[in-house]
Parts: C-alpha cells; structure tokens; sequence
C-alpha cells in the first residue's frame, strides 16, 4: 500500500503578502527623497492575505495621500504592483515598480526659482 503524503496547501498559498527586499529598497528611496523635500512625513506596512501595501502621510492623522500595493494575483494581467491616490484613483498599474513608482518621481520634479 502506497500512501501518498498529503497536500500542504499553505505551501501553494501564502497566508500573507509582503514586499521583499528590493521592493522596500525601492520604495523607501523613493519616500526618503519626499521627506527631505518635506513633502511626506510619515508611512505605514500592511500585510495582507491578498495584497500588501505602503501607505505614505502627509501627517500621521489622516488618510494615506498614496498607497503603492503589491496584489500577486493580479502578476499576469494588469501586474501586481499599483499606485492608488486619496480618492481611490490608481494613478498607475504594473509590472515593474520601477516603472510605476516614476508616477510618483515627476512630483520631485520643480522649477528653480
């Protein structure tokens, strides 16, 4: 009698998404850069079952002005990472973070007066 060992489920589906390394990496650039222009001040990390997300604050009491999400199941369509305004407007979708994370780059970008 051969029994084969069971399924581990969890295995094929993590109980939670989170950003790695890279991702961080890139992100906290990006949001160190804001904070010394004075623009950003404070951020926060949640980790989901089904997405991830970076908020960024303008003040610590009050809704994110930006959320960059990280959503896995969305890898072979639209991609998985995304940048959503206050009002829910996702101002760019992805594969690349790099790519999507400039939508946020062009506001560093000011005349010198």
């Amino acid at each position: 009698m051969n029994a084969e060992p069971p399924i581990h489920f969890s295995a094929l589906f993590p109980e939670q998404v989170s950003f790695d390394r890279r991702e961080l990496g890139a992100i906290l650039s990006l949001y160190g850069r804001m904070v010394a222009l004075g623009e950003w001040r404070d951020y926060g990390i949640s980790a989901l079952r089904e997405l991830a997300v970076f908020s960024v604050f303008r003040r610590t009491a009050e809704n994110p002005l930006y959320r960059i999400e990280k959503r896995p199941k969305l890898r072979h369509r639209q991609g998985m990472y995304a940048v959503v305004a206050m009002d829910g407007q996702v101002l760019r979708r992805g594969h690349d973070l790099a790519a999507v994370l400039r939508v946020l780059e062009r506001k560093l970008i000011r005349p010198i007066e």
